[in-house]
């Protein structure tokens, strides 16, 4: 080990309690690391502090020591329910990282008590655990730490909790936000006093940090650390002991040099990036099957309740494969990673940085190794100018088997499988589209087909972004993918009968529906309309003869009345009236003058 070290623990001009100097001393650290030595002094001499300083450099103690001295120097001793201090970070593995350092130091210290609250847990349980044993320093994830704060219907007033705070330190905080966890900060922050003390810890500084260290810390000392020698002369942001490399192959090679490699490296650890939790979930079932002989994990942001568990569990391995996402990138402090593999280059850059910063940790070696496609290699020189982080090209490795047939077989004989490698093919292509580099990573320019290749795809799937393309070079298997079975008995006949149903629930929607006719012939279609012209016509026809008839009816009883009329036997008054009432007449008719009459007969 380099010892990267800015004197003993004993030479800083605010002495440590003797409890804290036995804690270091057992946890082999002699001496302070540049970020401790420059930030330690300053937190506790009441200042708030905006650090900067490479991933690994040992942030973590810059806040978690000052934070027991303060709280230790305290002159009223905190009640159970009093929040004396707040750490808050992006991830439950960080967390939970975190909590296990600062435990090693409250040990000494039964007075102060300490919780956890991430995600992944019952909160009504957090909620009485805090009542039942209190909680001095909270260790949170902004979500979970809002939730808390809205729990006062519970019985947990964490507002008046944290009226006696000291300490809030936001670690990782240009994570924070990337992860959109603004709103919340903001939220929480609006509940904790003004007067106290606040640390800002960074691996890297952006627009959006120096927004949060405006809204929340009062005239902040700004430290930033950087590696010594050729790596501070040009800001190097990853470790001066780790070494970087990079391989170019095709989409439809990666897959079988990644294998190739970890099969040679059995006795190592390794962390294994992924672009997306469908990648992981796909890959991670691939590398169980085809790398024998060695511990291999799955880890992801969709995993809620096994993560905590799994990333324990890997941190006491001496060598094994943890298959990730970049939920694995940020702080995470596993020990002795000797490899780095980035199957899927990040989504930004500022992300390759903080991957590789998972090996090679205050002072040890490491190396890291990024997949890239032909398309991809000026990545590369963006590296080297944007993140100032050169990389050393990695021949292909000779000799490495085909195992594409292999995974191809193993989707052919289990569902579950086919199913997987189909979700994160269409994850990936996703991913692909959203890179923050797309003037390098271009969909248009992916060779989909490699692609599917590489991915061990029976077919092709239905997806926008494949929309009116043709693949001559991909060749699907010759299988009714809808026939493939569950491996898993219970998943195959909750399948059968899930598909049963959806039968069933077809035909009667069929056999509900109004059955359509054909349509007939355009010849017959004229005939029906000229039939029905004809009953049309001949039905006014009739109206009009029976129109004609009543008329005829009136005319002649006029006609009568005119004779009674001439030959005296009715008045004229008698005829005027009988012309008004004969029939159902019109004004116009009951109006004809005697002379229309006399001509009508």
């Amino acid at each position: 080990m380099e010892h990267v070290t800015e004197g003993s623990w004993e030479s800083l001009p605010v002495p440590l309690h003797p409890h804290v100097l036995s804690v270091l001393r057992e946890l082999g650290f002699p001496y302070m690391t540049p970020v401790q030595s420059a930030t330690i002094p300053l937190f506790m001499k009441n200042k708030d502090v905006a650090a900067e300083a490479v991933t690994g450099s040992g942030k973590t103690l810059a806040f978690v020591i000052p934070i027991v001295e303060i709280l230790l120097r305290r002159e009223e001793k905190l009640k159970k329910s009093q929040v004396g201090a707040i750490i808050i970070t992006p991830t439950r593995e960080l967390a939970i990282q975190i909590e296990e350092v600062l435990s090693h130091f409250t040990k000494p210290f039964p007075q102060f008590s300490q919780i956890l609250w991430i995600g992944g847990r019952n909160p009504g349980e957090d909620v009485a655990r805090f009542k039942e044993l209190g909680g001095n320093i909270i260790v949170a994830t902004p979500g979970r730490l809002e939730d808390m704060f809205r729990r006062k219907a519970e019985g947990l007033d964490l507002a008046s909790c944290v009226r006696s705070l000291e300490v809030l330190v936001l670690d990782e905080a240009d994570r924070l936000l990337d992860m959109g966890f603004e709103t919340s900060i903001n939220t929480i922050l609006e509940f904790l006093p003004k007067q106290r003390r606040t640390g800002l810890f960074s691996a890297t500084q952006t627009q959006e940090v120096e927004n949060l260290v405006r809204a929340g810390l009062r005239n902040p000392v700004r430290i930033s650390v950087k590696e010594k020698g050729v790596a501070a002369s040009s800001t190097q942001k990853t470790p001066s002991r780790l070494e970087n490399h990079y391989m170019v192959c095709k989409a439809d090679e990666k897959f079988n040099q990644l294998v190739h490699f970890l099969r040679n490296h059995k006795q190592e650890k390794h962390l294994v990036f992924f672009s997306t939790c469908a990648c992981v979930e796909y890959y991670g079932k691939a590398l169980e099957t085809l790398v024998k002989g060695v511990k291999i994990m799955c880890i992801h942001g969709k995993m809620k309740y096994k993560r905590n568990k799994i990333f324990m569990e890997f941190r006491k391995l001496q060598s094994g494969i943890l298959v990730c996402t970049d939920v694995m990138a940020r702080g995470i402090d596993i020990p002795e990673v000797n490899w780095v593999l980035q199957y899927d280059p990040p989504s930004n850059a500022s992300a390759f940085v903080h991957r590789c910063g998972r090996t090679a940790r205050i002072g040890h070696g490491g190396s890291a190794l990024v997949f890239l496609l032909p398309m991809e290699e000026s990545y590369i020189s963006f590296l080297a100018i944007n993140q100032k982080c050169p990389l050393q090209e990695m021949k292909l490795q000779k000799n490495t088997a085909d195992l594409l047939p292999k995974l191809k077989a193993m989707a052919l004989g289990d569902r579950a499988v086919f199913e997987k490698g189909m979700k994160a093919f269409v994850s990936y292509v996703q991913a692909y589209a959203k890179h923050e580099c797309n003037l390098i990573f271009r969909l248009k320019d992916l060779d989909f087909a490699s692609l599917a290749r590489g991915f061990a795809l029976l077919r092709m799937p239905k997806m926008p972004e494949l929309r009116g393309k043709q693949f001559p070079d991909f060749v699907p298997v010759d299988v009714n993918t809808d026939t493939i079975p569950f491996k898993d008995k219970i998943r195959e006949k909750q399948r059968q009968k899930q598909l049963l149903e959806q039968q069933r629930k077809e035909k009667t929607e069929n056999d509900g529906r109004r059955k359509f006719i054909k349509n007939k012939a355009w010849s017959k279609q004229k005939a029906k309309k000229e039939k029905k012209k004809k009953l049309t016509e001949k039905r006014k026809r009739e109206e009009g003869s029976d129109m004609e008839d009543e008329d005829m009816e009136e005319l002649l009883n006029d006609t009568r009345l005119l004779k009674k009329f001439k030959k005296g036997k009715i008045t004229e008054e008698e005829f005027e009236k009988g012309l008004l009432t004969s029939g159902k007449r019109s004004t116009n008719k009951a109006d004809l003058e005697i002379s229309d009459l006399e001509d009508d007969c």
